[in-house]
């Protein structure tokens, strides 16, 4: 890049300035340019990390963010900052980060250079009009009788290159927060929270499990005059139009609202008083966290900043975007969906209103095991992928596939379909692990897939058939003496009722006694 002709002679010195003085500068390369950083901000220099989570609505520069030691770092692609067309991230790049009152920044470089010592009379100066982007270059550095030229970067205009929200703060609170669970660790086990996990426009998200009032599968959205690039439609939802928002379009990815797909949910979220549905990609899992382990994310976009509440890093998952529901949308837009759809079909919500009695519901998480069964959220503490990560010690029973270590905490893992003798699955690619957790005891229950999270009343509970209870031990459903009506008059459909304290009981008859 072509800057040399801004370049500025040096000034006359004050007679006070020392021009022996030197300053330790970090040099690094960015194709045929040096640059060059004090040092004095380099907090150290690291290899290109195995994953960079993408972040929606942050500026094409952001390359994207990682973790490292407790902090997240936001990538800055230099190269993007002077050219917008220049190429992503390679692996072979390094990236240099900086601490800048205390805000981590990672600037994107393709190989280090050295430290150097330049005395004040190499150092030169750069004078920009206002706005200029070029100014996140504060001047250069001469060596070599002038035949190298180093451009120095400026680390404030480069962490104020847009803005990093309330970063400070939240690491702060995150600081006290971390000490008041090492002096109380049964305040630490009182802040335990569950989220659920999806994706969306390339990176995975979740909302906290109390936002969300149901996941269903996606069904036939219905036109509405209130249609845009945001809003597909709107369903019939438990007597209301609910609006429905494409949350890759909301996130400005590209290839929104394109063909549905067998993956794709809708997670019905409760806004205020308004109910709103936004279509994902997958729903993938339940996950559990405390409230230190939420990071803070230097966003460097002010576009819906609020809604992205921190990020939460876990083994296997990867880093997940945790959004604040109630920040996704303004209330203006709310209020339109909402309000606009009451006054389009004011039939369907008057009825809804007339209906108004309370009804008893629960949250039940929907899988197959062979059959379809239904759990209360409540029995299960969170939600894994299936993987190969299982460590089997010989002479374990066949239903249990192993012994996982998740967060040094030992698990169980039982095969359901090996315990009822039943066919294994061809294709484990969508299986899951319910993580059951029973004093301290944590076991891993396997099943086919998980379905849907949905809200369901108690009328819909009954007791199951004498003839399924009494079947053949081999079924699973004998084990469950209560079913779930969730279908309609023209698709009837049925779930047992799956009781983890029947399981464990069975498991307790099944597993080798001590001698």
């Amino acid at each position: 890049m072509d800057i040399e002709a801004k370049i500025e002679a040096p000034p006359q010195q004050a007679p006070s300035r020392n021009d022996a003085s030197t300053e330790l500068f970090g040099s690094f390369f960015l194709g045929d340019d040096e640059f060059a950083l004090p040092a004095s901000c380099i907090r150290e220099v690291v290899n290109f990390p195995d994953k960079i989570t993408s972040l929606p609505l942050a500026p094409a520069y952001l390359e994207g963010m990682f973790t490292l030691r407790g902090s997240v770092i936001p990538v800055v692609n230099l190269a993007r900052l002077f050219h917008a067309d220049a190429p992503p991230a390679a692996r072979s790049h390094k990236i240099a980060i900086l601490d800048f009152q205390q805000v981590l920044v990672g600037i994107l470089f393709a190989d280090t250079g050295e430290i150097l010592r330049v005395p004040a009379a190499q150092r030169s100066a750069l004078q920009y009009a206002a706005g200029d982007t070029h100014a996140v270059i504060a001047g250069t550095i001469l060596l070599d009788g002038g035949a190298r030229l180093l451009q120095v970067l400026d680390p404030q205009a480069l962490i104020r290159i847009e803005n990093v929200p309330h970063v400070l703060a939240r690491q702060a609170g995150a600081g006290k927060a971390v000490n008041q669970l090492i002096n109380d660790r049964y305040h630490a086990q009182s802040e335990r929270r569950q989220c659920v996990s999806f994706h969306a426009a390339g990176s995975t998200f979740a909302f906290e499990m109390g936002a969300i009032q149901e996941i269903i599968r996606v069904p036939e959205l219905h036109s509405s005059v209130l249609n845009s690039e945001l809003c597909l439609g709107r369903i019939h939802f438990r007597g209301s139009q609910v609006a429905v928002v494409d949350f890759s379009a909301l996130l400005h990815a590209s290839g929104a609202a394109t063909q549905a797909t067998p993956e794709q949910r809708i997670i019905v979220v409760r806004l205020d008083d308004a109910t709103v549905g936004f279509l994902v990609d997958s729903v993938d899992s339940i996950v559990h966290f405390f409230g230190d382990e939420v990071l803070p994310i230097p966003l460097l976009s002010k576009t819906r900043a609020a809604m992205f509440a921190g990020c939460i890093t876990k083994p296997g998952l990867g880093d997940i975007i945790f959004l604040d529901h109630r920040e996704i949308l303004s209330q203006a837009e709310i209020v339109e969906m909402r309000q606009g759809h009451a006054r389009l079909y004011p039939a369907q919500e008057a009825a809804a209103a007339a209906s108004g009695r309370k009804v008893q519901r629960q949250v039940y998480i929907t899988f197959t095991v062979e059959n379809s069964f239904a759990v209360e959220i409540k029995q299960v503490r969170e939600i894994i992928d299936f993987s190969g990560a299982i460590t089997r010690p010989p002479g374990m029973p066949p239903f249990m596939r192993g012994i996982l270590n998740l967060r040094q905490q030992m698990i169980s893992i039982i095969d359901l379909r090996q315990l009822y003798a039943m066919a294994p699955l061809a294709d484990e690619s969508a299986a899951k692990i319910l993580i059951i957790e029973r004093g301290d005891e944590r076991y891993g229950f396997l099943v086919d897939a998980v379905d849907n999270i949905m809200t369901i009343s108690d009328s819909q509970r009954f007791a199951a058939p004498h003839i399924i209870r009494t079947g053949t031990h081999d079924d699973l459903r004998s084990e469950m003496d209560e079913m779930i009506d969730i279908g309609s008059k023209e698709k009837p459909q049925t779930l047992s009722v799956f009781r983890c304290d029947h399981l464990l009981e069975k498991l307790a008859q099944a597993l080798p006694r001590a001698a």
